[in-house]
């Protein structure tokens, strides 16, 4: 039912009187932090306490103290981006680590790859996977896996002549596991503007 205007004025002058104390405040507040400290309590079991619940998780290999099959010719390897997920849907964590050869001066390609970590009692990590080889000739940068697919933004060179510090073409690479093995995806290259 519509009231008019008229019906109202005396409603809201009879309001008009009502007036809120501090103690109407802190009653508000009191009841506002009782229901949240509530809410916290009966949570359903997720997170932490969930995982505690379902036994201990994989955890994904450590890439350190790994031989890659890189060839540095003496030189330490090093690893300089790493990256987790699960990449074939198995439920276990795999580790994707981009890899160079040390050096002194200039920046050495990298190599790729994916390591997994078998489920026997003191197994070390290996490599199942390359998904760059160094003689590719690029620098893998900003390494992520995300929804089962690596992806790393690739820099190379346009000829020769491009200092080896300073890459002037870009590719953005992604990797996914399909039918048993790993399909790359590549952008065209593109010449950086300088």
């Amino acid at each position: 039912m519509l009231h008019s205007p008229a019906e109202l004025t005396p409603t809201l002058q009879t309001l008009g009187h009502t007036r809120t104390k501090p103690v109407h405040w802190i009653a508000t507040a009191s009841a506002m932090a009782a229901v949240i400290a509530g809410a916290g309590l009966v949570q359903p079991a997720t997170g932490a306490s969930a995982q505690a619940a379902e036994g201990p998780q994989a955890a994904a290999p450590d890439p350190a103290g790994i031989t890659y099959p890189l060839d540095c010719k003496g030189a330490p390897q090093t690893v300089t981006a790493t990256a987790q997920g699960d990449l074939d849907g198995d439920g276990r964590p795999e580790t994707v680590a981009a890899v160079r050869c040390e050096a002194g001066s200039g920046t050495p390609p990298h190599a790729v790859y994916v390591l997994v970590q078998d489920r026997t009692e003191g197994a070390r990590p290996r490599v199942v996977a390359t998904l760059l080889e160094a003689t590719q000739r690029k620098t893998a940068t900003d390494l992520t896996v995300r929804d089962r697919t690596v992806t790393a933004r690739l820099l190379g060179y346009s000829s020769p002549d491009v200092p080896r510090y300073s890459p002037d073409l870009e590719q953005l690479a992604k990797w996914r596991w399909s039918d048993g093995k790993f399909r790359q995806e590549l952008t065209d290259s593109a010449v950086k503007s300088v």
